[in-house]
């Protein structure tokens, strides 16, 4: 009976350390070696461990898992594309608005120096002189090549040919008064007596036969005033003033003026721009201080929208935007070049207690089997 006990204890302690040491090298197999070891040429067996040697499958396995079950443009949709996101988006751009755009403590001037323009108010002044003197240069081409009826609108053409039946009457009417007046008298009165002296002889003959020029003065009024009032006279001068008109018309400014020097007004138009622009400071001004209401505006009016539009810009191309991620290869990539060790170390600080606890469920159901055996080995 002692031997039978004996046995069964040593065939126990056997399948103890059979069961727990083999399962203390499996789980060792899992990761250990890392690398092929080599007996010359022949590669031992079961070298490198399973997971080493099946790396390359475990990877893609891997992306296969987490692109099919894990990140799913649906899994993306639930946790991005809803509302208390798209609030928290809002919020974000609203707060980035008002702490970095509409700020005191960046200029104009600021912004633009980290565009890459170092020297603004300079740059800016100079487009300013560029664009007025190619302005005025044009203007002056404009006034030398074109005809004044070419440069006045129509409306203002006609409203000068309504305008000079009136012109027409207004010269004679005060050519009529001017006649009728004291000095319209003394002005014909003058003419007369310069014609006869400048007749000599004929001309004394004449103012003796006539006596004192006064005499005539009234009856020569008369005439003018007939004459001026006549309506032969209205048409004539009407017909003058057309005529004048439309020749005007049909010349340049240039023809009637001479040639136009515009040096001194584009340097004084240069000048007083900048001036009243005042680049320099209007550029060392913070963007609120033009806007002071900008970043509510835009929190209110733009924000919102360009926020929901971009979400559903970015929702409709989600898909392919996973596609051109190819989180599958990322992922196969990252796997293959982690570290082993690192891996194992990890798996192992997770699981450590249960490995343990399947060699130790080794060393059991190995001595279970030891004491089976050693009963079945006394029986037959």
């Amino acid at each position: 009976m002692l031997n039978l006990l004996w046995q069964i204890l040593l065939m126990a302690a056997i399948g103890a350390i059979i069961g727990g040491f083999t399962n203390h090298i499996a789980i060792k197999m899992l990761f250990r070696p890392l690398e092929p070891k080599y007996i010359g040429s022949w590669r031992l067996p079961f070298t490198p461990g399973i997971i080493p040697r099946r790396r390359g499958d475990i990877a893609t396995q891997l992306g296969n898992t987490v692109v099919t079950y894990l990140l799913t443009p649906e899994m993306f949709r639930n946790k991005f594309f809803n509302e208390p996101t798209r609030l928290k988006a809002e919020a974000k751009v609203n707060a980035f608005i008002e702490e970095k755009i509409f700020t005191k403590d960046v200029s104009l001037q600021d912004w633009l120096m980290k565009a890459g323009i170092t020297n603004a108010p300079a740059f800016v002044e100079g487009k300013v002189d560029d664009v007025i003197d190619t302005q005025i240069t044009h203007f002056k081409n404009v006034l030398s090549t074109n005809a004044i009826d070419e440069l006045l609108p129509a409306s203002w053409q006609a409203k000068v040919d309504m305008k000079l039946p009136e012109v027409s009457r207004y010269i004679l009417v005060r050519g009529e008064d001017y006649f009728a007046s004291p000095e319209g008298a003394a002005t014909i009165k003058n003419l007369i007596d310069n014609f006869l002296s400048s007749k000599g002889t004929l001309g004394g003959m004449i103012q003796m036969f006539l006596g004192d020029s006064d005499s005539i003065v009234g009856k020569v009024q008369k005439e003018i005033n007939r004459f001026l009032t006549s309506d032969s006279t209205f048409e004539m001068v009407h017909n003058i003033l057309a005529k004048e008109w439309n020749r005007l018309k049909g010349q340049s400014v240039s023809q009637l003026m001479g040639e136009l020097d515009f040096t001194k007004v584009t340097s004084n138009i240069q000048s007083y721009a900048k001036k009243e622009l005042a680049i320099a400071e209007r550029l060392d001004q913070p963007l609120v201080h033009y806007w002071p209401t900008g970043a509510a505006y835009l929190a209110e009016k733009v924000v919102p929208g360009a926020v929901e539009k971009a979400f559903e810009k970015v929702e409709i191309n989600l898909e392919t935007m996973i596609d051109r991620l190819n989180i599958k290869e990322l992922v196969r990539e990252q796997v293959n070049n982690f570290p082993l060790e690192i891996v194992e170390r990890i798996i192992i600080g997770i699981t450590g207690k249960e490995l343990r606890m399947i060699t130790i469920l080794g060393f059991v159901l190995g001595g279970f089997i030891g004491v089976f055996q050693g009963i079945i080995s006394y029986l037959f």
